[in-house]
């Protein structure tokens, strides 16, 4: 549970505070933001990953998680996702994960299924929606058999097949430690597998997985329960949710926020709280649009979180901290255009001697 906020000096930059999940420090609130790449061969991260990630930590970061990663190979979103189903995957995130921790920051594999949304074409190939079988791409999943707008059906999965997934998502947590991260984040966002079963919208089953927001939860808590068993006590286990869907006919924050609430006695230790993703919605995008939704989750289930979207400026990323909104922040974007967003912020205000910098870079401050 959260403990009650200290009331700090004006002199003291909260965003560059340490928070203590469990048995682990993160040195600093500014966190970077799960981003698929969409670059990986069989599920194998490379020196892309390697860079990518490794920047961010050398820039400042505290928590540097991973893009999506698949499970099972059906789980992937496309087929050049990464994955840690097998041994190759684990010992190539195993390199990554020993660099970014050696740039003084900590590191968390994001643990996905897509799927209703899985099997689709990477953003810049020139084709769309779902990739078919005879093109490197497979038979989709879901709730129900009711389709992702512009993508082919899926298969409604069977009670066999449900039962199942908390396993695959257990078996993830289990290389996720041999290869050494110190986070793992559940993924039950964006309109994939475990959102989707949250969500009125893509959930029309009429058996203990569907109707009420009980059922509708329950895949996702079977899956944080299983990872929780597999993951060492003294690591701490995360959440990304969508907290509404923007409609009126969609998962609302009321209810998420139960969600949070439950999984809080389930041992999840911080939810990461982003929006949308599981049908077309109109969304009031704006600077700091979600932080709304972050408080809520924070006020009504007793646990930390991240906030996320649209975040730019240091003071605003501060302010959202100070305002009790939130417990740390995520940058996506953001970070893409400047991956030393957080020695940044540490100049602008004024706390430039509370952050790392690497060796390699002292010589030469903003």
């Amino acid at each position: 549970m959260r403990p009650a906020p200290t009331p700090l000096p004006p002199d003291v930059t909260l965003l560059l505070e340490p928070l203590t999940l469990r048995g682990l420090t993160i040195p600093n609130r500014v966190w970077l933001a799960p981003m698929c790449q969409y670059s990986a061969v069989d599920g194998v991260p490379d020196d892309w990953h390697l860079v990518h990630l490794g920047a961010r930590a050398s820039g400042g970061f505290g928590l540097v998680l991973t893009e999506a990663t698949a499970v099972v190979p059906e789980g992937r979103i496309s087929p050049q996702d990464t994955g840690l189903w097998n041994d190759e995957q684990q010992d190539a995130w195993a390199r990554i994960v020993a660099f970014v921790q050696a740039r003084g920051a900590r590191i968390g594999v994001q643990l996905a299924h897509a799927g209703r949304k899985a099997s689709t074409y990477r953003p810049w190939a020139e084709q769309r929606g779902t990739v078919a079988p005879a093109d490197g791409g497979w038979a989709t999943q879901g709730p129900s058999a009711d389709a992702f707008p512009g993508y082919a059906a899926p298969s409604a999965m069977t009670l066999d097949e449900i039962a199942k997934v908390p396993g695959q998502f257990a078996d993830a947590a289990r290389r996720a430690h041999d290869a050494g991260f110190d986070v793992v984040e559940v993924h039950a966002a964006h309109g994939y597998l475990l959102h989707q079963f949250l969500s009125p919208l893509s959930n029309r089953r009429d058996d203990e997985y569907g109707g009420a927001l009980e059922n509708r939860s329950r895949l996702l808590v079977e899956v944080v329960d299983a990872v929780r068993r597999a993951w060492p006590e003294d690591k701490p286990v995360l959440v990304r949710v969508s907290a509404t869907d923007w409609r009126e006919d969609g998962l609302t924050v009321d209810e998420v926020t139960q969600v949070a609430k439950e999984l809080a006695a389930h041992g999840v230790d911080l939810v990461d709280v982003s929006s949308g993703g599981n049908g077309p919605a109109d969304i009031p995008v704006g600077p700091g649009y979600q932080v709304p939704a972050a408080r809520a989750v924070r006020d009504g289930s007793g646990l930390p979180v991240s906030a996320v979207g649209l975040i730019t400026s240091p003071v605003q990323a501060e302010q959202t901290l100070r305002d009790g909104a939130a417990d740390a922040v995520m940058l996506g974007r953001e970070a893409l255009r400047d991956p030393m967003w957080p020695l940044r912020a540490a100049h602008e205000l004024g706390a430039v001697d509370d952050l790392r910098w690497q060796p390699q870079y002292e010589r030469a401050p903003f």
